[in-house]
Parts: C-alpha cells; structure tokens; sequence
C-alpha cells in the first residue's frame, strides 16, 4: 500500500459530490449514506488523490456510484453484477518459490476450485465472525453495501478510510446458510478519524457471546500503523462504546511516531491483527481464549528502516491471546504472546511483548493472515496473502497444522490468485461436515481502476472487488 504523499481524499470527495449533485438534480442524504446518484470527476479533479492508500481511482480519471443498479464504480472495481455461473472444476497448481521456508504437507496436498462462486456487495475487508444467533458479522471499507433503514426502505451505505477526521469504515450482517445465497445487510459506519496517519481501516473483527469486538488499523506514509484497539459492541452493532485509545495512543506501544508526532515508517509487529476462526460463537477455542494472528515486520537497528512492512506484505507472523470481554479486549497487560517452543516443542507463551517471537517467517512474503480450525480434520488452516507487487497480480499460500502454534506446512502456494487476491478467509461456517469443502472468502483486484492498471483478470472466474466466496476442496494424497 504504498502512499507517495498526504492527501484529503476524504474532503475532495465530498466537496465533488456537493458539486456535482445540483447538475444531477438529485438530493444527497448525508456525506456516508447517500441513494440513487452518480457523480463524475475528471483527471484534473482526481490528481491530488492519486495517493489514496489503495489508490482507487478510476480509468480515465472518473469516479462513479450508481447505487441504483447496485454498482460501485471507486477504483479497483469493474462493472460486474454479482456472477454465479459454474465453470469447470480447477486443479490449482502449487509452485511455491525456491526459498519457500515450509514442509510440503502430506494431509492436504493440493486445493481444487469446484467452479461454484457467487460475489456479493462492492466493499472490501470483509472478516467474517460466526456468532451464536447464527448470522455472520464483518466490518467492511471502502465501498458500499445495502442497509435497511427504519421505514423499512433501503439505500447504499459508503465508506472511504482515506486520511482525515471524516474517514469511517462500515460493518454489517451476512444472512443465510447456503454460500450462493445470502443476504448482506450494512448495519451502519464508525468514524475512524486516522490522526497524523493518512488512512485507517478494520482489522480484528469477533463477536462472542453477543459482544462484538471491532479493531481498526492506520496505514502509511511509510507503511503499516499498530493496532489502535477495539470498539464494542454488546447489542450486535445497533450502539457502540470506543475505546480508550486512538492512533497516537495505540493498544500495543510501538515506535510509529516521531517526536513531532508523525510516522516514522518503522515497521511494526501487531498491525493488522484477526482473529482466530474458531467456529461459532468461538466453540472450538483450545482454552476459551481469543487468539489473533498479525502480519508484520521486526525494526532491526541500528536501521529500523531497511525493511517494511505495508499493509498487503511483511515478513512474520504473530500470534497473542486474551480472554475477551468489554474489559480487557483493550487492556494490553492482558495479552499473551507466542514466543516459540522449549526443548519439547511444546508453545512458550509470555506476558511480555518483546520477548515474543514469530509463528512464521519468509521475509517480504507475509502479507494479511488468517487462521480457522476445521474441526472436522483436527487441522488450522493458515491463509497468507503475498501481496509483494504492490499493485497487480498477488499470491496467496494456505498452510495447515494440528496445532495452532504450528509447525506449519504447505497445503498449496496459489500464484496470481485473484489475480490480485487479499484479505483471504475460510468461513467456518461454510466447512463441509467432510472437512474437505470449504469456502474461500477474499476481495480482488482494486488496481483495476487505477490510472494506467495493472493488467489483471478475474482468477478464478468471477473474481472482483467486494466479497468473493468460492468454494474449494482440499485434496487428500491418493
């Protein structure tokens, strides 16, 4: 993600829209929820927003919402209306690079991709958390998704986590059983004004027994922010309580800002935190705890500098648990860190965060993590997206263990999936009671509407910006 100067992107599109809705003669209900319009900015409008942390700006400079025909048009997404049609079965084949770190598995030796897919909304960071009344709940960002207002009428919810006091980020529902088939429902937008950073968005997403956890990161310049903290919710999103922290007091201390109060670009280990997906309303939780896996980078002096970490790469994974409630979700003495293994290979865990040490390493092939237990083969899926290019074809690698704290191995390394794939999650809602079907939920492509894009295509088919499901078999040996 990266960012090549500060910008009011946030601002400049609302002063566009204002500008733009009396020639449309169409009446703008607020700056986050607008229904039934389109706007136009040309390139000369657009180019101080280059800089956009995903730099979502369309083709030939325009921008366009037209929430009427359920499309939205801001940059990296193409006009598609949602797609289920099947396409035959693909044996994804597994290329990982020479310097791949992990052990081929010998559980899961490859993934096919059935062919059955459905997409859905047009807004990405979707990090589905299964609660106990059985729906989905996940945050979203930067794009627009139906809500139901209180007179029982609808219009488009839209988010832009841009720099500024103004940038927000959405959550909402995900209705419904059968993948092909649901409803999202936006349940509203949380202000997540980004400080000195230059954009903020989602990150750690749980609800657990009715209470929902809400985490959100800053972005650039220089890279990947720490984790602020979480909002809380104990009524599914309907009120909210905010956390004591903010992007100049994060949750996890780190040398983000400089004396001035500006990011340094030093890269941070617990950015871009998720959690762990143990089922639902958390049922298969070793001990009751919740667990999250963060992306990140380790600052080496006397140069913290010579590596990065950006919000779709790093260099390790971490792993840290609490047991969660509203009182100490945000309360950092009450965090554990993974911090390797004895002489019996059993997971040290420790209070203290410095002493912690990666879950996995491969430098600047550790992107956004995820990690659901399939309870059906006793194994944990590890997600990891390789987002190395910054902008055009990604690569996505799946490794499983019986354990939590790993050793990992290689189910499949996945080149160019998307072809610009991030955000990669296994619902555990839609795992198979033979263990071997799931689902893969991700967003794709934002570079598409990027002045001179990327070439990219929809890999596997029907994959596009906003949430994707495709559902996957993992291969056993013959």
């Amino acid at each position: 993600m990266r960012i090549d100067s500060p910008i009011q992107r946030r601002a400049a599109v609302a002063q566009l829209v204002e500008r733009q809705l009396p020639k449309l003669n169409v009446v703008g209900s607020s700056p986050i929820s607008r229904s039934n319009f389109f706007f136009l900015v040309y390139q000369d409008q657009v180019a101080d927003m280059k800089s956009h942390p995903r730099q979502k700006i369309l083709r030939g400079g325009v921008i366009a919402l037209v929430s009427y025909l359920g499309l939205f048009l801001l940059g990296g997404c193409r006009a598609q209306a949602p797609d289920s049609e099947r396409y035959p079965p693909i044996d994804w084949p597994s290329r990982p690079p020479a310097d791949c770190p992990f052990k081929p598995s010998e559980d899961i030796v490859g993934v096919t991709f059935t062919g059955r897919h459905r997409e859905y909304v047009h807004a990405d960071c979707w990090f589905p958390s299964w609660a106990s009344d059985g729906n989905m709940y996940s945050p979203f960002s930067d794009g627009t998704v139906e809500i139901v207002l209180p007179d029982g009428s609808r219009e488009q919810l839209w988010t832009l986590g841009q720099e500024g006091a103004d940038a927000n980020c959405g959550y909402g529902k995900i209705v419904g059983d059968d993948p092909l088939n649901l409803t999202v429902i936006g349940l509203g937008v949380l202000p997540t004004p980004t400080g000195p950073y230059e954009a903020r968005y989602p990150s750690g997403s749980l609800v657990h027994e009715g209470i929902w956890y809400y985490g959100s990161h800053p972005e650039g310049p220089g890279g990947l922010g720490p984790l602020v903290g979480f909002r809380v919710s104990r009524d599914l999103g309907k009120t909210w309580t905010d956390g004591p922290n903010d992007p100049t007091a994060p949750l996890f201390a780190a040398r983000s800002l400089d004396d001035e109060g500006q990011p340094t670009g030093i890269p941070v280990r617990i950015g871009e935190p998720f959690f762990v997906d143990f089922g639902r309303n958390m049922e298969h939780s070793p001990d009751g705890k919740a667990y999250l896996v963060a992306h990140g980078t380790t600052a080496r002096d006397p140069d913290p500098l010579a590596r990065r970490a950006h919000w779709n790469m790093g260099d390790e994974a971490y792993l840290l648990r609490v047991t969660p409630s509203p009182e100490t979700i945000n309360d950092a003495s009450e965090y554990e860190f993974f911090a390797g293994h004895d002489e019996d290979g059993q997971p040290i865990w420790t209070v203290e965060r410095a002493a912690m040490k990666p879950l996995i390493e491969w430098k600047g092939r550790v992107g956004p993590t995820s990690i659901t237990y399939n309870p059906y083969l006793e194994r944990y899926l590890f997600c990891v997206t390789d987002g190395s290019a910054n902008h055009g074809a990604y690569d996505t690698y799946i490794l499983e263990s019986p354990n939590i704290t790993g050793p990992w191995k290689l189910a499949v390394y996945m080149e160019h999936f998307g072809e610009e794939g991030y955000f990669v999650n296994i619902p555990s809602k839609f795992i198979g009671e033979d263990g071997r079907t799931a689902w893969l939920c991700y967003a794709a492509n934002f570079s598409v509407g990027m002045p001179n894009p990327p070439p990219l295509e929809s890999n596997p088919p029907g994959s596009r910006y906003g949430m994707n499901l495709q559902e996957i078999r993992l291969r056993a040996k013959d």
